[in-house]
């Protein structure tokens, strides 16, 4: 007998039509199994791998081991219309929306703030509400190539009403069951703690879903605290958390998750937020973008530039210390 899955319900929010097979031919065709050298600066791996109208997701956010030094770039080459995946993120996404670069948000988790809510209010902005655990199903399912999941919970909430979710009825037991479709974004940002120059990648201590979203996404750019040599890899290699052939670039990027922490290196610059937050409030994120982004060349600049060894060194040692530093 032949059973059809049946539809009782579905939330009204955006989402891109699952194709599997699309994204399985695309990376047999455009993905190189070869061990070459990937790396890159942050503004070549931006230009060849991120366009407008691309949906982006990222792994972490702004706050512990985010791809923050990607952001800043995506925002200095103007990068317009993007969607990004905001599963579990703080500033991330105003700070790209005071860079003109974001339409639509699928939200996980994330801080509202003036600028965001501003944003949502006149329309230039659209939010689709999922959750955390949705977002990560859906992460997952686009690494397993099928076109959905199921999930036990979600259905019959105000976040499934906005969501693009499904509910059915289970064709084993009957009983009402959620599914979220899968989602293989188009541009993925990861940063790690260590990566060779092939992209062999390591990230060390708590991650949302740094594997499946590398295999889920048709393009990877990783940033790194440090490139190591391929025989390092090579000794430990379950220490590796995305393998090389899943990666198209290599961005070497010290405190590249500036002004967030990654865990065991260095931490969070708790006072450069609230001048970020304050930029906000007073209408001033502009003079702030200035600053952090269009007067600085490259990553490698802010850090020679808007930081300085001193600073570098308190950051390393867990210290939030800045008397003089935003004069």
């Amino acid at each position: 007998m032949t059973q059809t899955l049946q539809v009782t319900a579905a939330g009204k929010g955006d989402f891109l039509p699952p194709d599997p097979d699309g994204f399985r031919e695309y990376v047999r065709q455009n993905k190189d199994r070869r061990p070459v050298n990937k790396v890159v600066s942050e503004k070549e791996a931006v230009s060849r791998f991120v366009s407008d109208g691309d949906y982006l997701a990222y792994d972490q956010n702004i706050a512990v081991r985010g791809p923050t030094s990607l952001y800043r770039e995506i925002i200095r080459q103007h990068k317009k219309d993007l969607w990004v995946a905001a599963k579990f993120t703080w500033t991330d996404v105003s700070l790209l929306i005071a860079g003109g670069c974001v339409s639509k948000v699928d939200v996980g988790w994330m801080e509202s703030g003036a600028l965001l809510n501003k944003a949502v209010k006149d329309g230039s902005v659209k939010l689709i509400e999922w959750t955390n655990g949705a977002l990560a199903y859906r992460l997952l399912a686009g690494s397993l190539g099928v076109p959905y999941l199921p999930m036990r919970y979600m259905g019959g909430t105000d976040t499934f009403e906005q969501s693009g979710a499904r509910l059915t009825e289970d064709p084993y037991t009957g009983m009402p069951l959620c599914v979220v479709p899968a989602l293989n974004p188009d541009v993925a940002l990861i940063h790690v703690h260590q990566a060779d120059v092939h992209g062999n990648a390591r990230v060390f201590g708590a991650g949302v879903a740094p594997a499946e979203m590398a295999m889920a996404s048709k393009k990877v750019i990783i940033s790194t605290e440090e490139i190591i040599d391929n025989e390092e890899i090579r000794k430990q290699p379950q220490r590796t958390t995305i393998p090389y052939y899943l990666v198209d670039a290599v961005v070497e990027a010290p405190f590249g998750s500036y002004p967030g922490s990654t865990p065991g290196l260095y931490g969070a610059d708790i006072e450069h937020w609230l001048t970020f937050a304050a930029a906000q409030a007073q209408g001033k994120t502009d003079e702030y973008l200035d600053h952090w982004v269009h007067s600085l060349a490259s990553h490698q600049e802010l850090l020679d530039e808007r930081l300085g060894e001193q600073k570098l060194a308190q950051l390393r040692e867990g210290e939030t210390v800045t008397e003089g530093y935003y004069d």
